[in-house]
């Protein structure tokens, strides 16, 4: 099958105090039409960079995509003019971000922001944009939503504005979705509804879903295959359930260990933890940036970068999965 979207070998490098930091290092990822990728790891691991790399919006400078291709049906985004990435941008790809408000506008309503969104993509008046944005309020389960469109940013609920930007992204029924933190502060029931309502959307549409988070749950209900990061890279990429039931790397079987087990038997004396904490990128040094945290390091994993290859079910870059010792 044809990739929708194919990141390869992105490199994507920051200027700092400390030098030039790279932020992604040779970082290979792709989803197909229908399908939700998960993309997971803690903060500071470069989804969200991966993501506003693949929408044109990393700030340049400081940034600066120092190599690799983003492929969307072919075409290569990193080589597109500034005029080409705007129509692309929200039209075949969109992305919800993290906190709404800080992505909407406080000094325009609700239905005004997503009625700009679909005269800036489609050739429809004015009139027929506000009509277009109350139905997608409607769609998104806004009660009210004729009324409700008139209503600024900070009149609505959490759960509220992220459908309202749900429905901004899906305007223009993108080719893909990115999706970063879709459910970040909103309580369990409302994360279930948003999970719902980006299925329902996919369902119609046929979009292909990004989903960044570090919710290993939203992984479990949502995606269909997974790429773990971690300090830039992607370590691990496999479908959902061999990343769920037979992780190769040893963040990876970290992530799922700290998943709090319920149920029958499954009582624990504590939470599992992975011990230390992400380094500093201007700091990793030689070898596997997961060295200093991880309980089967070698001499090897000092001095050698472990590539993401097929070390048996699927694709890990760890030494300890290529020798058998994982």
């Amino acid at each position: 099958m044809t990739a929708l979207l194919e990141i390869e070998d992105l490199r994507v490098t920051f200027n700092t105090r400390y030098g030039e930091v790279t932020a992604l290092d040779s970082v290979s990822m792709h989803v197909n039409e229908g399908e939700t990728l998960g993309v997971v790891g803690e903060s500071g691991c470069g989804k969200s960079i991966t993501a506003l790399s693949t929408m044109g919006l990393i700030p340049m400078p400081p940034g600066r995509i120092a190599g690799g291709a983003i492929r969307l049906n072919g075409e290569d985004l990193t080589k597109v003019s500034d005029s080409r990435m705007r129509s692309l941008r929200g039209g075949d790809i969109a992305m919800i971000f993290q906190e709404p408000m800080t992505s909407l506008n406080p000094v325009f309503t609700v239905g005004d922001q997503i009625a700009e969104a679909i005269m800036l993509h489609q050739k429809v008046s004015r009139d027929q944009a506000l009509k277009d944005a109350i139905a997608l309020l409607d769609r998104v389960g806004i009660p009210s939503p004729d009324k409700r469109a008139l209503d600024y940013p900070h009149q609505l609920s959490g759960g509220m504005r992220q459908r309202v930007m749900i429905a901004m992204a899906v305007s223009c029924r993108p080719k893909v979705l990115i999706a970063d933190e879709p459910t970040t502060a909103l309580d369990v029931t409302v994360q279930a509804q948003i999970f719902d309502l980006l299925n329902e959307i996919q369902r119609d549409y046929g979009s292909a879903i990004i989903l960044i988070t570090h919710d290993m749950g939203a992984i479990s209900e949502m995606a269909d295959r997974v790429a773990v990061m971690y300090a830039g890279r992607v370590i691990e990429d496999a479908t959902a359930d061999q990343v769920l039931d037979s992780p190769q790397h040893p963040y990876a079987r970290g992530l799922i260990s700290c998943i709090p087990a319920l149920g029958k038997g499954a009582q624990q004396d504590r939470l599992a933890e992975i011990p230390g904490v992400v380094p500093p990128l201007h700091m990793l040094g030689a070898g596997c940036s997961f060295k200093e945290r991880c309980s089967l390091t070698n001499a090897r994993c000092g001095s050698e970068k472990p590539q993401l290859i097929n070390h048996g079910a699927h694709p890990v870059a760890c030494h300890a999965a290529e020798e058998g010792r994982a």
